[in-house]
């Protein structure tokens, strides 16, 4: 797997289609989380780069998230976290949000509605990323 570097940020994740290149990075929120309760939760950080040369604006997005035992659930809404960022050519969106699961690991999958400025609308897909919780050291008794 290649990581891709920007801003001294390493995504492990990362996919350029149709000039925009769309990289994802996952951290596990132990505090947040409660194993007891059977919730396990990761935020995960989006960098959106516009590589080519017309201005796009993000309309919408497409969640799928499948935990370990299969379990799929599907999120739809406009925007990312309450905006509908435009990203001139050359320049890149980032943003922060975060995900629960019932069990703990899964995968997460999805794709943006984009338009750019002459009104032509298109879908970019978001490179499926691994939602796995981190191993933690074991003391045997």
């Amino acid at each position: 797997m290649n990581i891709y570097t920007k801003n001294n940020i390493k995504y492990p994740y990362s996919h350029i289609s149709q000039n925009i290149r769309i990289s994802v990075k996952t951290d596990f929120l132990d505090s947040q989380s409660d194993e007891e309760n059977n919730l396990w939760v990761w935020s995960y950080d989006i960098l959106i780069e516009n590589k080519g040369t017309i201005k796009i604006q993000l309309l919408d997005r497409h969640w799928i998230i499948t935990d370990e035992t299969g379990h799929v659930e599907e999120f739809k809404g406009v925007g990312v976290i309450g905006q509908q960022p435009t990203i001139n050519p050359g320049n890149y969106f980032q943003y922060t949000s975060g995900a629960p699961l019932k069990r703990p690991s899964g995968f997460m999958t999805g794709s943006y509605n984009m338009i750019n400025e002459v009104k032509k609308s298109f879908k970019i897909e978001i490179p499926t990323f691994s939602l796995d919780l981190p191993l933690k050291k074991r003391i045997l008794n």
